[in-house]
């Protein structure tokens, strides 16, 4: 009977996601594409092949997005997505990052240790199993843990079953579940990356804004059984020029959005979690802008660590702006009191869940009396250093592997266990003066914030956190590749027995963390599931909309159209020239971050000046984005996204495409780039070939 119950939400569901919606919001899985909304506004008709095609193009970079561009593995993403990776392979001699890269063959692509890039091969709906596991009087917490032990058992069931990577996605706040199956690749190498000054191009003060100038790309290549990989599914380049109101299509794995949160849960993120990430990276931006001010090596060890505190920085500000926003907040309270007087009025309803938006935010009332603690150990700000990191995955990995695969920790299960394992194996530029800095200063905060705690007490011992720190720094074996191989083979007992400081320390603050995690999934995060979920059927049943699900950093399309905007009563054009780009330089005296490459100097006059450079379009899109393919309506490339606007950032909790912009490379403006500045004409011939 509750079988036929749970098959039945799910027909409703799949229904009630095809009725129309009236603006270019949505985020919306492969496997639930908004065809209806498509075809009645813009008249495009989704076929099942063009959707296979776009998605088997499509590629998972780290947490973030890419897309093969030629059938011989060339994978294109942008150059902040794979700017670690650039600065893991620089040396102070051959700085990457400042230099640029090009490999004029295969023989000279650079191997990228540790890479894993991933491509969805298959989406399977397994709500009806994963909700079975819950029972009658379950408690929240009850019926979380069966959900998750039937997760890990799928999860493992078919990796074995298919040899693919397989995870559950959970959608509309657990009302949905999708087991995800990927092809994983490892042999990544790298084959063309431009200058970081013209990629990242304005720097901080540019960032989530428009007009822009960057180049924002680079490309690698996957192989497999040493050779390059063959990728029948590739994007092709347009061969028309993009214009005002052309449809175009995004594909990319957006990480999180908030949009079907309760009022309690934004009040949390806006009076407990913003404020104290907002205080947490500024610190930290000083702090590297103080290490970076010591010379050039400095510079450009902290490059990329700066880059990516100073991008969350503007970000969760952006979004906290959304959050402090009075007509915001008054919407979505509207919005909520309709939603629960309709409740109210349905008997049905009223009895299953009108307790639901309560029992939430008693949740977050608890959370917000342990949610700096639960950052501080579970999260480790208080441990900044890449030790730490790896003594933590060590730790982890030989407790949790002697234990069922269904009661492990999520990332240790065994559908993770090969990529936790090649990240402890890979090699990395490791600067011991770097890990310093950032671990002093992250204890230094912990002691601020939490000196009174007992764990905290242990950990300094009566000295400074600049003491602690360089004992920890000076005794770590870490570094050494063959030092962590020999704790992931000794298992528990190596572990255990170690007399290494960092895995010394990560034992140490292991059980006050695991318990902040662990009442952080039974207080607030099953609650926030199990009402969550009442909730959205709900909404789905009295609103009668099409409500595309949050983002949850699995592969999603989102559609808009090319258009510029107003703003401050100024009419925002939708792209960019290279024109544009040596007026703004020019318009700062070309002081960084507005100077340019050497190569865009001394090419200037090779230039096309009035090609497109970048360009925005109303998709929709959020952090994790960054590097997705652009395509028009025959599923040619286009651009490749890298931002979006300044008033992008609090569309996270309600999407708007007035002014709401995401920003991309424009086709064109990579093309003249390769050829005219950087002379790469075999890897043009490669993308544009036939």
């Amino acid at each position: 009977m509750k079988n036929f119950k749970i098959a039945g939400i799910i027909i409703f569901f799949i229904s009630i996601l095809l009725i129309p919606s009236h603006s270019d919001e949505g985020l919306w899985p492969f496997n639930i594409p908004p065809k209806e909304i498509l075809k009645s506004k813009y008249n495009f008709t989704v076929t099942p092949e063009w959707l296979t095609h776009i998605r088997l193009s499509s590629v998972r970079f780290g947490n973030a997005s890419a897309s093969f561009v030629s059938p011989d593995g060339l994978v294109l993403t942008n150059h902040h997505v794979g700017r670690r990776t650039i600065q893991n392979l620089s040396t102070k001699k051959r700085d990457l990052m400042k230099e640029g890269f090009y490999a004029k063959t295969k023989a000279e692509e650079i191997k990228c240790p540790g890479l894993e890039l991933s491509v969805l091969q298959k989406i399977e709906d397994v709500t009806s199993q994963v909700l079975a596991a819950e029972k009658p009087g379950m408690t929240p917490a009850e019926a979380a843990q069966a959900r998750e032990r039937t997760i890990a058992s799928l999860e493992k069931e078919y990796s074995e079953k298919t040899g693919f990577k397989c995870n559950v996605i959970s959608l509309y706040s657990g009302s949905m579940y999708h087991l995800y199956q990927y092809s994983v690749y490892t042999d990544v190498r790298l084959v063309f990356a431009p200058e970081y000054l013209i990629a990242k191009f304005g720097g901080d003060p540019d960032n989530f804004n428009f007009p822009r100038y960057c180049l924002d790309i680079c490309f690698f290549r996957i192989y497999e059984n040493d050779k390059p990989l063959k990728t029948p599914h590739h994007l092709k380049w347009a061969e028309t020029d993009l214009k005002e109101g052309d449809l175009v299509f995004v594909s990319g794995n957006p990480y999180s959005t908030g949009r079907l949160l309760t009022y309690s849960q934004l009040e949390f993120l806006r009076d407990v979690s913003y404020p104290f990430l907002i205080d947490n990276y500024t610190r930290q931006r000083a702090l590297l802008k103080a290490f970076a001010s010591k010379g050039s090596e400095e510079t450009r060890i902290s490059l990329t660590t700066l880059f990516g505190v100073e991008n969350s920085l503007k970000a969760i500000t952006g979004y906290q702006s959304g959050l402090l926003d009075e007509s915001l907040m008054g919407k979505k309270a509207e919005d909520e009191k309709e939603l629960r007087e309709a409740v109210k009025a349905n008997p049905e309803l009223q009895k299953e869940c009108a307790a639901a938006w309560d029992e939430i935010a008693k949740a977050q009332q608890k959370y917000s009396k342990f949610y700096v603690p639960l950052q501080f150990f579970e999260k480790a700000r208080g441990f900044n250093t890449i030790y730490f990191s790896y003594a933590r995955d060590l730790v982890r990995l030989a407790q949790e592997k002697g234990k069922p695969n269904e009661e492990r920790l999520e990332e240790f299960r065994e559908s993770n266990l090969p990529s936790v394992t090649r990240g402890l194996l890979s090699s990395k530029s490791i600067y011991d003066d770097f890990e310093l800095v950032k671990l002093a200063d992250s204890l230094a905060l912990l002691k601020e914030q939490l000196g009174d705690t007992a764990e905290v007490k242990w950990i300094l011992g009566g000295r400074s956190p600049e003491e602690v720190a360089g004992e920890l720094i000076a005794g770590t074996k870490l570094k050494d590749i063959d030092v962590r191989e020999k704790y992931i083979e000794g298992g528990i007992e190596e572990v255990y027995l170690s007399s290494d400081p960092m895995i010394k320390l990560a034992l140490l603050i292991d059980p006050v963390s695991r318990g902040l995690r662990s009442k952080y999934e039974k207080e607030v995060e099953a609650v926030e599931e199990k009402n969550g979920t009442l909730i959205a059927r709900a909404l789905f049943k009295l609103k009668g909309t099409s409500i595309p699900p949050d983002a949850t950093s699995s592969l999603r399309l989102s559609f808009g159209i090319v258009k510029g905007y107003v703003e401050k009563g100024k009419k925002v054009p939708f792209y960019t020239t290279y024109a544009g780009l040596y007026e703004r330089s020019k318009k700062f005296g070309a002081e960084p971050p507005f100077n340019l490459p050497q190569s865009f100097i001394d090419k200037k006059s090779n230039l096309k000046l009035n090609v497109p450079l970048n360009f925005v379009a109303t998709c929709d899109s959020i952090g994790g984005n960054s590097g997705s393919p652009v395509v028009n309506r025959k599923g040619e490339f286009v651009g490749i996204l890298f931002d979006g606007n300044i008033q992008s950032l609090p569309a996270r909790f309600v999407y708007s495409d007035e002014q709401n912009r995401s920003v991309m490379v424009h086709f064109q403006g990579i093309i003249e780039a390769m050829l005219s500045v950087y002379g790469v004409k075999p890897l043009v011939k490669e993308i544009l070939v036939k």
